[in-house]
């Protein structure tokens, strides 16, 4: 038998340095999945510097963090905020386990799935910090439509540390205002991709808004913890 390790753990969750209330259905609330996983903070993994520092100096503590949380049994490794994505192909080449570092990495499948002349839109915590290097990395049409979070807005302030009370309906009107300004300003947008990992709590909101499919993180990751531990079906 081996040692120091959990059964059963298939998804390790390395998570920003971040104070903040994380509502149900956030990455980093346990009550949000329905399978083991193992949480895991990358200290000094701060918003400022995953955000706008694209996440220099970052990637050895993000390695490190993956590899120990593999040796304690977890197969696979995805992380609390999609700007991450600027270290997909090296976390991916470091690590042992499958890595997904950001829901971005689903806008080539989405965009595959629908009609003719439709796109997928993404809506993100700060648009102005997610460049075309961030969509690159991840396989991403970098002319994708994008609609951000308003700088003075409350989910800004909260999601970014730097303060305020976590006023659900507050946020959640904040969220919806900025997914109907992506339909509004690209009319083409199909169905709208949540980069931020603290939005799934409201995506239920956003689809019943705009009437349009809404991807996130934690469907995404959903999907890929059931190819760990794929079911097993009665025979006949």
């Amino acid at each position: 038998m081996r040692r120091g390790t959990v059964d059963d753990l298939r998804i390790g969750v390395l998570m920003l340095d971040t104070p903040f209330r994380r509502l149900p259905g956030d990455i980093g609330n346990a009550r949000t999945w329905d399978f083991p996983v193992q949480f895991r903070v990358v200290k000094g993994a701060d918003p400022a510097r995953v955000v706008h520092g694209e996440a220099k100096g970052l990637l050895q503590p993000f390695v490190d963090a993956a590899l120990d949380m593999v040796a304690a049994g977890v197969r696979g490794i995805t992380t609390s905020c999609g700007f991450l994505a600027l270290l997909q192909r090296e976390m991916a080449a470091a690590l042992p386990v499958p890595v997904a570092t950001s829901s971005l990495l689903q806008a080539p499948v989405i965009e595959a799935m629908l009609p003719a002349g439709r796109r997928v839109g993404i809506l993100t915590f700060a648009a102005e910090a997610l460049t075309e290097r961030h969509l690159a990395a991840v396989g991403v049409r970098t002319d994708t439509p994008i609609e951000g979070l308003p700088p003075d807005s409350l989910f800004r302030s909260v999601y970014g540390a730097k303060g305020g009370e976590s006023d659900i309906d507050r946020l959640e009107a904040e969220v919806v205002a900025a997914a109907r300004r992506l339909v509004d300003k690209h009319p083409e947008v199909g169905a709208i991709l949540c980069e931020c990992t603290n939005l799934p709590p409201h995506a239920a909101a956003i689809a019943a808004a705009t009437g349009l499919p809404v991807f996130d993180i934690i469907g995404f990751i959903d999907w890929f913890a059931r190819s760990l531990a794929p079911p097993a079906y009665p025979r006949g």
